[in-house]
């Protein structure tokens, strides 16, 4: 969506955004500052199928999916341009954690930590987008200065305290940091949803019994949430669960509009700027 609002400052006509998702996935904001404010639609629940062209790009044809992506035949739709560009989603730069044997969590794609940012490996932190993506700075900054006080005490005392109680992802979560805490300390729990949800509660529970409650008017997967979580309502054992319930978010397949997206499909024909 960025990228569609800067080719149209630079004197491309952009044709659309095509998104594979039912809805859009990324930050609100740029549908509206990216794709409203220049009048650039958003086609949702389709991908690219075909591309035309031998030495460069004439044409992509576009169909619409179903529910599981794919294809749905007789849904073909040619755009004549020269241009195609592919967003295909970030994931946590990981090539120093694995050379130094760091575990990675196949929900964030990037490194298993504690409630200390501490990872598997003894004396090795990780934090902000190498832990995984952020959409705000302010969440990475914070993050870490929690990172370096956990740090700073892992120096001064030559440990931390175990961090034996895992947390895992429940109903409409797709990840949560940190993975594994001490039970004894007041934490930051940092999660996403896996899907667009309206007046919605994040729920955390140990071994079945409610922890934390926390009221949403929305809660969309571009945007990261977090909470602050008490030691006083944690038990020394038993794993925590995160979940996420309520009602969906109603959307229609196509059109344009809504919040926005991790896998956008820009379109452009790309045109001289007029002076």
């Amino acid at each position: 969506m960025i990228m569609a609002r800067r080719l149209t400052l630079e004197g491309a006509h952009v044709q659309g955004v095509f998104e594979v998702m039912p809805y859009a996935a990324g930050l609100p904001r740029n549908v509206e500052q990216c794709l409203n404010d220049y009048g650039i639609p958003l086609y949702l629940s389709r991908t690219a199928t075909k591309i035309h062209g031998s030495d460069r790009v004439t044409g992509v044809t576009i169909s619409e999916v179903d529910s599981q992506m794919k294809p749905i035949p007789g849904t073909e739709k040619e755009y004549a341009c020269d241009t195609l560009i592919l967003s295909v989603g970030l994931i946590p730069e990981n090539e120093l954690s694995l050379d130094a044997g760091v575990s990675l969590d196949p929900h964030t794609r990037g490194a298993y930590v504690d409630e200390h940012y501490m990872t598997n490996v003894e004396g090795i932190f990780a934090a902000g987008n190498v832990l995984h993506v952020h959409d705000l700075v302010d969440y990475v900054s914070l993050e870490a200065e929690r990172l370096a006080a956990s740090a700073a005490a892992y120096i001064k005392d030559g440990s931390l305290p175990a961090c034996p109680i895992s947390v895992e992802c429940g109903e409409n979560v797709g990840h949560v940091i940190p993975q594994r805490i001490s039970g004894a300390s007041d934490f930051k729990l940092s999660l996403r949803v896996r899907k667009p949800l309206r007046n919605c509660r994040i729920v955390v529970t140990q071994s079945g019994r409610e922890v934390l409650t926390h009221r949403m008017r929305k809660a969309i997967p571009a945007e990261m949430i977090q909470l602050d979580i008490p030691a006083a309502r944690l038990s020394a054992s038993g794993e925590l669960v995160v979940a996420a319930v309520e009602a969906e978010i109603p959307v229609k397949s196509g059109g344009s509009g809504g919040d926005s997206v991790d896998a956008n499909i820009g379109l452009a024909r790309a045109e001289g700027r007029k002076s």
